[in-house]
C-alpha cells in the first residue's frame, strides 16, 4: 500500500518537546508526537469505497494486513510521525482551558488528485490531552460517527469523512447515561478524514496563553495551506481569513437546518476552521419539528445547542474566534464589520433556504411570513420534518385541500383535528405563492427532491445498527450505509426507512437523547 504522504502540520509548526505520553499541560506547541496504542486484536468491520478512492488506496489493498494494521493503530506507516493537536475551547459557554486531541491521533496527510487529506484515528488510545480519560472509543459511538460522516457528505453538508471502522478486540468501560452504572462495551476505532482538523480552539489556546509567536505561526500556516488565495501574511490576509471562516460556518449551519440536523455539542473546540461538521457525538435529526430540541442529555436543562439556536451559537463561537485572532489584526471595527455580515445575511439566507425546500423562488422579503407561519405550524402540530418536505413535492396547486390527508400521517400529535383549519389556510397561501412564482410542476418537484432528503440517519436507525453490531451482525450496518449514499433517491427497497420514528424509540436510550459518552 503506497500513499502520497505530504505532511505539513507536524513539519511546519512547533512540537511539544516532551515525547513521553502522559496527561499534562502542553505549552509553547501546536501538537505533541503521540503513537497509537496497538489494539489487542483488530478486525475490519466496514470501509468507505469512496474514501479509498479519494486517498488513493485500492480495494485490494484495503483487504490486506497493512491496511488493517495502519488504520487500527497497530503500526505506524513508514516515515510518518503521528501526533495529537493542542487546543482549548469554550464548553457550554464557559472557557475550559486546554482540551486537545484526547482520543484522536493524527496519522499523516495524503495528497491525491490535488486534494489534501489528513487522516486521524479516533479511539486509538491515550494522548497528553486525555486528562483523566483512556483515549479509547466504543463500537456504539464509532458506528454513529462512521455512518453520519458519510451520510452528511452525501446529503451535501460540509463534513469530515470516514474511511474505516474497526474493532480493537478489547472492551472499554463507559457510563452511557452518566448515572453511576458503567458497563463494558466493545472497543472500536474510526479513521476520520478531512482536509484539516484545525478548530477554533487551536487558535484560542494560543491566544489565551498570550503565545503570539505560535498564534501567528498557526494562522500563517492555515492561510498558506488552505487559503492561499489570500496572499502573504498581512492584516488584510488575516481579515480575509476570518471572513472566509464566518461565511463557511454560516453555510454549514444553513445546511444543518435544511436537513434537520442537530449537532448537540457546538463547543468552540468542535468548530472546524474550514466550516466542516466535526465531532459526531450526541447528534440527532429532528423528527417532530421542534426548534427547542437537543439530542444531548448534558444540554437537556439549558438547551444551549438546540436546533433553533444553532445559528446563534455559531455566531457566538465566531466572536470567540475573533477574540483569539484580534492580537494579529488589532482592528476592532473591521472585525465587528465581518461579524455583522453574518448577522445581516443569516435571516434572509435562512428564509431563502426554506424557499428552496418549498420549491419557491428564493425571495426572503416576499416569503418571510409564509415561512414563519409554516415553522410555527410544523411545531404546534408535531409534524415530522423529513416526511413533510419530501411529500410536499407532490403538492397540487389546483386543490390545496386535497393534500391534507397526506399531511395527517406525518404528525406525531395524538389528535390532528385542532390543526386542520390552520393548515388549510397555510396550504392555500402556499398554493398562491407557487402560482405566483410559476415554476413548472416537474421542475419544482425535481428542485424539492434534490433539496429535501428522503432518508436521514434517524437515531432509532443508528441504534438498530448498533444493537445488531453488538451481536456481531453487520448486515444492517451495510444496508443503512448504502441507503445513506443516495439520500435523495427514491430507493424502493429502502422504503421502510421512510417512516416516522416508531413508538418504542420515543424514550429508548440512544434514540431520543444521547450523552457525550463514547
Amino acid at each position: 500500500m503506497q500513499l502520497n504522504i505530504q505532511d505539513t502540520f507536524n513539519r511546519e509548526l512547533p512540537a511539544d518537546p516532551i515525547v513521553e505520553n502522559y496527561p499534562r499541560q502542553v505549552a509553547g506547541a501546536c501538537f505533541s508526537y503521540t503513537a497509537p496504542t496497538p489494539p489487542r486484536k483488530p478486525a475490519l468491520i466496514h470501509v468507505s469505497a469512496a474514501m479509498l478512492h479519494e486517498i488513493g488506496i485500492s480495494p485490494t489493498d484495503a483487504e490486506g494486513d497493512d491496511f488493517l494494521h495502519i488504520f487500527s493503530g497497530a503500526k505506524v506507516y513508514p516515515g510518518t510521525a503521528p501526533y495529537a493537536m493542542c487546543y482549548g475551547g469554550h464548553q457550554f459557554g464557559h472557557w475550559a482551558g486546554q482540551l486537545g486531541d484526547g482520543r484522536a491521533i493524527n496519522l499523516f496527510e495524503v495528497v491525491q488528485g490535488q486534494q489534501r487529506w489528513a487522516l486521524q484515528l479516533k479511539g486509538a488510545g491515550m494522548t497528553p490531552y486525555s486528562r483523566r480519560a483512556d483515549g479509547l472509543a466504543v463500537l456504539r459511538s464509532s458506528i454513529r460517527e462512521y455512518l453520519c460522516s458519510e451520510a452528511m457528505h452525501h446529503l451535501g453538508v460540509p463534513t469530515t469523512r470516514a474511511l474505516s471502522l474497526m474493532l480493537t478486540g478489547g472492551d472499554v468501560e463507559r457510563d452511557v447515561l452518566y448515572n453511576g452504572n458503567p458497563a463494558l462495551e466493545k472497543g472500536a476505532v474510526v479513521c476520520r478524514v478531512a482536509p484539516s482538523f484545525i478548530r477554533f480552539g487551536n487558535f484560542q489556546i494560543l491566544a489565551a496563553r498570550q503565545d503570539m509567536d505560535n498564534l501567528r505561526a498557526l494562522t500563517d500556516y492555515t492561510i498558506r495551506t488552505f487559503f492561499p488565495e489570500l496572499g502573504e501574511p498581512s492584516k488584510d490576509a488575516y481579515l480575509g481569513f476570518f471572513q472566509a471562516v464566518v461565511d463557511s460556518t454560516q453555510v454549514m449551519v444553513l445546511d444543518w437546518e435544511r436537513v434537520g440536523f442537530v449537532h448537540g455539542v457546538m463547543n468552540t473546540d468542535n468548530m472546524s476552521i474550514l466550516g466542516l461538521t466535526i465531532d459526531y457525538g450526541p447528534y440527532g435529526w429532528l423528527e417532530d419539528y421542534d426548534p427547542g430540541w437537543t439530542p444531548n442529555t448534558t444540554d437537556a436543562g439549558e438547551k444551549r445547542y438546540r436546533y433553533g439556536n444553532q445559528a446563534q451559537i455559531a455566531l457566538w463561537n465566531l466572536v470567540q474566534l475573533a477574540n483569539a485572532l484580534f492580537p494579529l489584526i488589532e482592528d476592532e471595527a473591521a472585525m465587528v464589520a465581518i461579524i455583522k455580515t453574518y448577522q445581516n445575511t443569516y435571516p434572509a439566507n435562512h428564509v431563502d433556504m426554506m424557499c428552496r425546500k418549498l420549491g419557491l423562488q428564493p425571495d426572503a422579503q416576499r416569503h418571510v411570513l409564509l415561512v414563519e407561519e409554516l415553522e410555527a405550524l410544523l411545531y404546534r402540530s408535531e409534524v415530522d420534518m423529513t416526511l413533510f418536505f419530501r411529500k410536499l413535492a407532490g403538492f397540487n396547486t389546483e386543490n390545496a385541500a386535497a393534500w391534507l390527508p397526506q399531511l395527517v400521517p406525518c404528525s406525531y400529535a395524538t389528535d390532528f383535528g385542532p390543526f386542520e383549519e390552520a393548515w388549510l389556510g397555510w396550504l392555500e397561501q402556499y398554493a398562491e405563492a407557487l402560482r405566483t412564482d410559476n415554476i413548472p410542476a416537474a421542475e419544482r418537484q425535481a428542485q424539492m427532491n434534490a433539496t429535501n432528503p428522503k432518508y436521514v440517519l434517524r437515531n432509532y436507525m443508528a441504534q438498530l445498527v448498533i444493537d445488531a453490531a453488538d451481536r456481531g451482525d453487520y448486515a444492517l450496518l451495510n444496508e443503512v450505509y448504502h441507503l445513506l449514499l443516495r439520500p435523495y433517491d427514491e430507493q424502493p427497497e429502502g422504503e421502510k426507512w421512510f417512516a416516522k420514528r416508531p413508538d418504542w424509540a420515543r424514550e429508548k436510550v440512544g434514540c431520543s437523547m444521547l450523552s457525550c459518552s463514547s
